[in-house]
């Protein structure tokens, strides 16, 4: 038996399939090559066109069936995993209206700060356990005051994953957890937050119908599942956004539990059984994948919009005057610089709004550049820490909170591919970096077997997890990480 996995970023889409009785994947890849591009209409805005990512997925597919590793009519169930925050508002057509207003656009946090003034913090920390912000919900009340001939005719709004799950069977619905991550859910009430919506004059009806996070969602269609190949009656058994996922690929699930990703953003995930809400609004709170009415479990999620962003940034700015250098070409450059990078500091906050520094745009700023001192390598291993420092602004308030910070997972991918970006972890946070064979696609694949049924258990469900190695912090270099760490906060763009 046979398990699909589409993982839908803003950088790529990533597919992987799983044989149930091995818990292995027997093909993954990346569709496209390069890097899908972001458009940017007006200063602050970030949108992409939802068509692109399901065009991704047809075509992904299609290639990934093409290296005859599978027989893609063994497949039984598919599980989704997509870029948090993003709005697609679709009409009865299931049309999309405009395209989608994505994760890093920070148009919509004026009308969330004012929805927190005028609701108030009992409401919205202790209902919703975050501040409006920069959210789904504030996105959707900027396209009625915006674009109110574009909202008047919205039958459904959908986050990336339901637009992904309706393309592939022709049902609108999304999940309690999906709901959460864009502050439309009350916490306090276990139902969607009406009150929110009905501040704004917005009808609830615009949401779909809820289904559970693991479970049969929906069917793939029968026209859909002849031009990829499927056999009929295919379920989508699970879907959550990319951070919940990522610590379900990870096996983060209980209370004191940490994940740790660095893709396009960085993010740091702790798993608690209470309703832990920051008033400052640096971290968030939303409902992990596999709370039940039983076992109440939430995700503290920190983020920095500018990790793998500012990275692959670098990397193609630096093309520009020539060949293009490879990502392991820039690691092993930053290698080569001592802890501190001699005094070059960056601060990688380019990509969008910061939550960790209350929704400011602060911008990406290069500080103590030496042209006597200072190369290449200390530019990258300066971009290296400055995104590892950025995310230990978060992991405090995550301790604050009632974190367990001991021991962090993540999949050996992406920024953690890099020996100095996995040791400036461990040495600036003081946590073990547990590295697992594993990514968002290999877990939405996993979360999908468990959800058909096929999986009894979470426990059976990963045993076919591979622990790679762990990079332990090192007491000799805690003071060199400290004062490098120390003096990038006292630099700090406010």
């Amino acid at each position: 038996m046979l398990f699909l996995g589409i993982d839908v970023g803003s950088s790529s889409v990533k597919l992987s399939v799983l044989d149930g009785h091995t818990g292995k994947s027997l093909g993954a890849l990346s569709y496209p090559d390069s890097e899908l591009s972001i458009d940017s209409p007006a200063v602050g805005f970030a949108e992409q066109h939802p068509d692109t990512w399901w065009d991704c997925v047809r075509q992904g597919f299609a290639r990934l069936v093409a290296r005859g590793s599978f027989n893609p009519q063994q497949i039984d169930a598919i599980g989704i995993s997509y870029q948090m925050h993003g709005l697609v508002v679709v009409d009865k057509d299931q049309k999309v209206l405009r395209p989608s207003i994505i994760w890093c656009d920070s148009r919509s946090v004026p009308l969330g700060n004012a929805a927190l003034a005028e609701l108030g913090t009992d409401y919205c920390f202790g209902h919703l356990l975050n501040s409006p912000g920069n959210f789904t919900a504030a996105k959707l009340r900027w396209v009625q005051q915006n674009q109110p001939d574009i909202f008047s005719r919205i039958h459904k709004i959908m986050l990336p994953g339901d637009f992904i799950a309706m393309k592939l069977s022709g049902v609108i619905n999304t999940t309690a957890s999906g709901l959460s991550e864009g502050t439309l859910w009350d916490f306090k009430e276990n139902r969607v937050a009406t009150e929110l919506l009905a501040h704004w004059g917005i009808d609830s009806s615009l949401i779909p119908d809820i289904v559970p996070s693991f479970g049969v969602q929906s069917h793939v269609s029968a026209g859909i599942a002849a031009e990829l190949g499927l056999r009929d009656g295919v379920k989508i058994c699970y879907r959550a956004g990319d951070q919940p996922n990522n610590a379900f690929s990870l096996n983060v699930l209980e209370p004191g539990e940490v994940a740790a990703t660095a893709g396009t953003s960085g993010v740091i995930y702790g798993v608690t059984d209470q309703p832990a809400a920051d008033v400052e609004s640096r971290v968030n709170t939303f409902l992990h994948v596999t709370s039940t009415e039983e076992k109440k479990r939430n995700g503290v999620l920190v983020c920095v919009n500018g990790c793998g962003r500012l990275y692959s940034w670098l990397r193609q700015t630096l093309g520009q005057a020539g060949a293009t250098p490879s990502y392991p070409q820039l690691n092993a450059l930053a290698q080569a610089v001592p802890v501190g990078s001699e005094g070059l500091l960056f601060h990688p906050f380019g990509n969008g709004a910061e939550r960790i520094f209350q929704n400011k745009n602060l911008g990406a700023q290069l500080r103590n550049l030496d042209f006597n001192r200072h190369g290449l390598g200390h530019m990258v291993r300066a971009a290296q820490e400055g995104i590892v420092f950025s995310l230990n602004q978060g992991f405090d308030v995550l301790k604050s909170l009632g974190g367990s910070c001991e021991v962090v997972r993540a999949g050996k991918g992406n920024m953690f591919l890099s020996e100095v970006f996995a040791q400036t972890f461990a040495n600036t946070t003081q946590a073990a970096v547990e590295m697992f064979e594993t990514d968002g696609a290999e877990g939405a694949a996993r979360a999908a077997a468990l959800g058909s049924g096929y999986y009894a258990s979470a426990t059976e469900a990963f045993t076919g997890l591979t622990r790679l190695s762990v990079v332990e912090p090192q007491a000799a270099l805690f003071a060199q990480y400290q004062d490098a760490y120390q003096t990038w906060v006292a630099l700090l763009p406010r």
